[in-house]
């Protein structure tokens, strides 16, 4: 198994910048696939990016294109996020998550079988 820990959220004005990292521990990092969810309030949990074992790969929700970047770094077991021009919409609390599965759809929360605590991001107006 693998543990996962979100760190690096806070309050950021809109249009500002946040990097938030997710450190794994337990099973070697790079048979994971990794993925960043968010869930708003009152709102069901949704993809923002997910990332393939190796980096070659990355994929975005629309919402986030050109504002978030995900990227990993295999040495340090550890996946990080990228935001930039923050909105106050993408206020929600952020997930790390990961698979070890071949096959699976990277948007969907059921891919996952290893999540983080979740870290909040606020993005005031």
């Amino acid at each position: 198994q693998v543990q996962l820990l979100e760190s690096g959220g806070g309050l950021v004005q809109a249009g500002g910048s946040l990097r938030l990292s997710c450190a794994a521990s337990g099973r070697t990092f790079s048979m994971y696939a990794m993925a960043w969810f968010l869930q708003a309030p009152g709102k069901e949990r949704e993809s923002v990016a997910d990332i393939s074992r190796c980096g070659g790969r990355t994929g975005y929700a629309d919402a986030v294109k050109g504002r978030f970047t995900i990227s990993r770094d295999n040495a340090k077991n550890t996946v990080y996020r990228h935001m930039n021009s923050l909105k106050p919409e993408d206020t929600a609390v952020y997930y790390c998550a990961a698979t070890d599965k071949a096959y699976y759809v990277a948007s969907q929360t059921v891919s996952y079988a290893y999540w983080g605590q979740g870290t909040q991001v606020t993005v005031s107006s």
